[in-house]
């Protein structure tokens, strides 16, 4: 059933979800094209793709206070950036030039993502509506449409040039429509009304610490699930990018599951099941014997994964003051970046020395690590 008060209440953040999913699925689709004009081993692209985690989790600190200044042209701005740095990596003829394009496509979205989940949890807040899973989940089928549609491209021969650069007007165009009358943030301006950082308590770190966990897992199947199923997997150009495309719309299916339960099952059990599928998920892919096996597990992976990031956020929000949530936000959304931050260089280092079917494996074990920090978390859940 369509949550169509939910739509309502969050155009102008959902407006930039879609922005984001557009972005990096349109990228991550394209990866094995530009990873081949680079001429770049798997470790050599990890730490190049580490430039853009970097600038991420920069913008991430400074988007409070940044906000505070753009007011309710944060979001627009945030996506127009988003459009305008998707159009660059497929103009970089070195991996120099490509790090200067993750720089811009890492900074713009991370603040971004900032500003789009504190305002969401500001309508949360403020209308008393569970709408984290359901704006997550138009996340995951914007990314899901961008990479098939970017595979079925590929496979037509269009150059990663043209794809990006469509994509890039369309988040422009987006950008529009994230525009509100009303764009407030609870905490964007106000960081002194707040308290000492410590006031936040640790409810922040330990959401931050399981989103590090659910994004290094995304991490490991939109940046690497292409390359696999075509290199490892001998399958032809364009099927790879039916990996990443898959598991989103596993993710998407999974967060509206997920907003559905949201009032009937506790945030606790939404968490401890979504890893434990999760990691079945991963395990399932190091061991997947072909391209069949393999686009199932990313779905399974996809599907476990896709409630912890959205359910980690909304416990972080409700728990916070009002004058701290943009804070609590954006602190447990820096930590959670770390995952991709750790993700490209940890995983592509095990992928240089054992194989990427040993780096999924690892996600497995992490995954199943994460089940400590969703028992302390639902402690102080109460």
């Amino acid at each position: 059933m369509i949550d169509r008060a939910g739509i309502a209440a969050s155009r102008g953040p959902m407006a930039t979800f879609i922005g984001i999913g557009i972005v990096w699925g349109a990228f991550m689709a394209t990866l094995p094209d530009l990873k081949g004009a680079l001429g770049i081993s798997d470790g050599g692209l990890g730490l190049v793709l580490i430039f853009g985690s970097i600038a991420a989790i920069a913008m991430m600190l400074a988007a409070p206070r940044l906000g505070g200044l753009l007011g309710a042209l944060a979001l627009p701005l945030g996506g127009a950036a988003m459009g305008v740095a998707l159009m660059l990596p497929a103009q970089a003829g070195s991996p120099a030039w490509f790090a200067g394009a993750m720089l811009a496509m890492g900074g713009s979205s991370g603040a971004a993502d900032v500003w789009m989940n504190a305002r969401l949890a500001t309508i949360e807040a403020a209308r008393r509506m569970k709408l984290m899973n359901l704006n997550h989940a138009i996340y995951s089928f914007a990314y899901a449409g961008a990479a098939a549609v970017t595979g079925l491209a590929r496979a037509a021969g269009i150059a990663p040039s043209t794809i990006l650069t469509v994509a890039g007007v369309l988040v422009l165009a987006l950008a529009l429509a994230a525009v509100e009358r009303d764009g407030k943030i609870d905490g964007f301006g106000r960081q002194r009304a707040a308290g000492p950082a410590r006031r936040l308590g640790p409810v922040p770190v330990l959401a931050g610490l399981l989103a590090l966990t659910a994004f290094l897992t995304e991490n490991a199947g939109e940046a690497w699930s292409a390359l696999f199923i075509e290199r490892d997997l001998g399958a032809a150009t364009g099927q790879g990018s039916y990996g990443p495309a898959l598991m989103a719309v596993a993710m998407g299916l999974g967060r509206l599951a997920g907003q559905a339960m949201a009032a009937r099952v506790a945030d606790r059990t939404l968490l401890r099941g979504g890893l434990i599928v999760a990691a079945i998920g991963a395990a399932a892919v190091a061991a997947a014997p072909g391209v069949i096996a393999a686009y199932a597990a990313f779905m399974l992976m996809g599907l476990g994964i896709s409630v912890v990031v959205p359910t980690a956020l909304a416990v972080a929000g409700r728990l916070a003051e009002p004058a701290a949530r943009s804070r609590a936000i954006a602190r447990t959304t820096v930590l959670g970046y770390l995952g991709f931050f750790l993700g490209p260089p940890v995983l592509g280092f095990v992928a240089e020395m054992a194989g990427l079917r040993a780096s999924y494996g690892l996600v497995a074990a992490l995954l199943l690590g994460g089940l400590a920090l969703q028992m302390r978390l639902a402690r102080l859940d109460r």
